[in-house]
């Protein structure tokens, strides 16, 4: 059986034609979860699907959270390609040093406590990728994200914009963080705001490792 959110398991149609799905939507984590533990439990062999890296904001921990301690059910966790690294490579190379990934989808996580992370972050002059930065209801986190970032970066700071990253339909541009507009970013997009050393050449972004120093 294969266990998935409905466009996660369009997305591999061909690789799951005549095997029995399980499709939910958004929100529906938990059920899918569950569904997935009582059919493994049960004996079946069970795939659930996510998008990116099933153990990075994906659906790894949820599932190992459900199974009871002592479980005879085996899961094997296979990894993926993330979408900071695959936004990473449609710019170029910004995450050659140390970068934090922060989430700014407040549904599971308080706003106050996504805020102190990625002030945290900022003040380490860590290279930042933001997930789930904006929706077509949820503003709020990616403007005060902003307003964070501008107090402690200059308005020349290299930040890339992936949409669609390494699916059909990727765009991909550079901008910097005072020039970046709100309304050109959605839950499509993957943001990587550079760090004090980042730079641009040929349009794409490269945060030194330090080797030439």
């Amino acid at each position: 059986m294969v266990v998935g959110y409905k466009p996660y398991l369009e997305l591999v149609a061909g690789l799951v034609a005549g095997k029995r799905t399980v499709a939910s939507g958004m929100r529906q984590e938990t059920t899918r979860a569950e569904a997935a533990v009582a059919e493994a439990t049960a004996g079946s062999r069970v795939a659930v699907i996510s998008t990116g890296d099933a153990g990075v904001y994906g659906m790894a921990g949820l599932v190992l959270e459900l199974l009871p301690e002592g479980s005879p059910v085996t899961v094997d966790v296979v990894p993926g390609v993330t979408a900071a690294s695959a936004a990473a490579a449609c710019l170029g190379a910004p995450l050659m040093n140390d970068f934090a990934v922060v989430s700014l989808s407040d549904l599971l996580t308080p706003l106050e406590v996504i805020e102190r992370r990625l002030t945290a972050a900022a003040d380490g002059d860590f290279v930042v990728a933001l997930y789930n930065p904006r929706s077509t209801r949820r503003h709020e986190p990616l403007r005060r994200a902003l307003a964070i970032l501008r107090e402690r970066r200059a308005p020349g700071t290299p930040v890339g914009l992936v949409r669609n990253a390494l699916r059909e339909g990727q765009e991909a541009r550079v901008t910097t963080l005072g020039e970046l507009r709100e309304e050109d970013v959605d839950m499509l997009t993957i943001l990587v705001v550079g760090n004090g050393e980042t730079l641009v050449r040929d349009g794409r972004m490269i945060t030194p490792r330090g080797y030439r120093t």
